[in-house]
């Protein structure tokens, strides 16, 4: 079963801190997946829409107002630590 994203915190910068349906808590640094890459991602550069982030229950995963989301099974384990940060 995929861990889905239950609850979501921000910290600072890029980082939010992400709880899963399997019990893990873990904070995900979104800086590299954002920054630089334009796109939909631009808008997402500005802290004050970056912060405008909500959990798709359907979806079991974080997402934003523009349409961007990640994938819940690489949110778990970039917060894990078994994840490549790299976009």
């Amino acid at each position: 079963m995929i861990p889905h994203v239950t609850a979501a915190e921000f910290v600072q910068g890029y980082q939010i801190r992400l709880s899963f349906s399997d019990g893990v808590t873990g904070i995900v640094d979104f800086k590299d997946r954002i920054v630089g890459r334009g796109g939909v991602f631009a808008e997402l550069e500005d802290p004050v829409c970056f912060a405008k982030f909500s959990i798709d229950t359907e979806a079991g995963t974080l997402c934003w107002p523009n349409g961007v989301d990640f994938c819940p099974t690489m949110l778990h384990a970039i917060a894990t630590g078994h994840g490549s940060v790299a976009a």
